[in-house]
């Protein structure tokens, strides 16, 4: 699903704290910022192992406000990738951003993994491992908004090659870009983190381009296993 709507309240002001997070990738993150001036100082950020986010992000996130002598509530937002990436790691952060905000009701903003891989780089485009011979793929065409798809070697071919540079922080996901577009300008640049996600969000912060909670869902690009999967059971199922 896309990015949930908006809800546009009054921006936040320098000297507000603003909590990171992101579990969409083999690794993840969160991270702790405040807004100083016109820019936004990095106080922290944990890692966190792929495939146990569950058991340990809600933990890393208290440890984290604790090292810097903070409490939950005094966090003025919170921002969260909702993906494209792992549907349980989407999951399991959507979740946890749910349980974080709602007590206190602590804004929050989101992001696409794609748009803070392509910030990182200074592209307009980007492209992810999405497993299965596909990438997540972000394409910026001059006078037109970003578009973010799924797409496998056949639909890469088909397109026109991207003409400015494309970020790629993946061996799968470089090699699929070359082989479909031998003269893309391909940029090499460490995985995005919760860190690249808080600097990412900035603006939106400060503009109060906050989601409603009670909407905030994924931005999967692709169904589940268990939609794609589970369909030729319903129509069997149907016909019975």
């Amino acid at each position: 699903m896309e990015t949930s709507p908006l809800t546009v309240e009054p921006g936040l002001r320098a000297g507000g704290f603003v909590l990171g997070i992101d579990t969409c990738g083999p690794s993840g993150s969160v991270a702790l910022g405040r807004l100083v001036g016109e820019g936004l100082e990095l106080l922290g950020q944990t890692e966190l192992a792929g495939r146990s986010y569950s058991a340990t992000l809600v933990a890393a996130v208290g440890e984290l406000l604790k090292q810097n002598g903070m409490a939950l509530r005094e966090l003025s937002a919170i921002v969260v990738v909702n993906g494209p990436g792992s549907f349980t790691g989407v999951r399991v952060g959507l979740s946890a951003v749910k349980g974080l905000a709602e007590p206190f009701r602590i804004p929050v903003v989101v992001v696409s993994r794609l748009e803070v891989l392509a910030s990182k780089a200074g592209t307009g485009s980007a492209a992810l491992d999405a497993h299965r011979r596909e990438v997540f793929l972000r394409m910026e065409v001059a006078g037109e908004k970003p578009c973010e798809v799924l797409a496998g070697a056949a639909e890469l071919a088909a397109m026109a090659a991207i003409s400015g540079g494309i970020a790629v922080c993946e061996d799968a996901a470089e090699e699929m870009i070359r082989a479909a577009w031998s003269g893309a300008v391909v940029e090499r640049v460490a995985a995005p983190t919760a860190a690249d996600a808080l600097k990412q969000a900035e603006p939106k912060i400060r503009a109060g381009m906050f989601v409603d909670l009670a909407l905030l869902d994924g931005h999967y690009l692709r169904r589940s296993d268990a939609e794609i999967f589970g369909e030729p059971v319903q129509a069997l199922a149907h016909r019975t």
